[in-house]
């Protein structure tokens, strides 16, 4: 028989998120799946991104991307404050832009040199953002895995509230 078939990256393990005097519920029952959370990060047109200046302190700006293949890429010029965060500290956040179905990724930001890769991805990006497309010239094209993603569905928070380890 055939070995069975898996995806590069495996189905992150989901409980509830630390979070005291909450009312987070204990029981697994309501937990979203992971597949609920890619699908409200591929459907978001901006993304909240966050990374750290150099005093340590948090730098939140939008920014366009797409989530494939269980990662999330996006491109900013070189000079940019997100980019030279990036080069001092690749730890960064990317959240949905739905707060009352938020998702929200802890992860590395990595940047994406291969040129066969950047050409894969462009397809998505210029289908969600015609006629833009990711170009090496213009600006530094980031892959971020995720490490820890949270998620919850706003009027359900108690039973909702999820957290998934890579």
């Amino acid at each position: 028989m055939p070995a069975k078939k898996t995806s590069s990256r495996a189905t992150p393990r989901a409980g509830r998120p630390h979070i005291p005097d909450y009312g987070i519920s204990t029981s697994a029952k309501g937990l979203l799946p992971w597949k609920w959370a890619e699908q409200r990060l591929k459907k978001s047109r901006e993304y909240w991104f966050v990374s750290t200046l150099p005093d340590k302190s948090p730098h939140v700006m939008p920014v366009w991307g797409i989530w494939v293949d269980s990662a999330f890429y996006f491109s900013t010029g070189r000079s940019t404050r997100k980019a030279r965060n990036l080069g001092r500290n690749p730890r960064c956040v990317v959240c949905n832009e739905l707060a009352d179905q938020a998702v929200v990724v802890h992860g590395r930001a990595k940047e994406i040199r291969d040129a066969k890769r950047i050409r894969e991805l462009g397809r998505p990006y210029a289908r969600k953002y015609p006629p833009f497309k990711l170009d090496p010239k213009m600006g530094a094209v980031y892959e971020v895995k995720p490490s820890v993603a949270f998620g919850l569905i706003e009027k359900k928070f108690p039973t909702t509230a999820t957290r998934w380890k890579f």
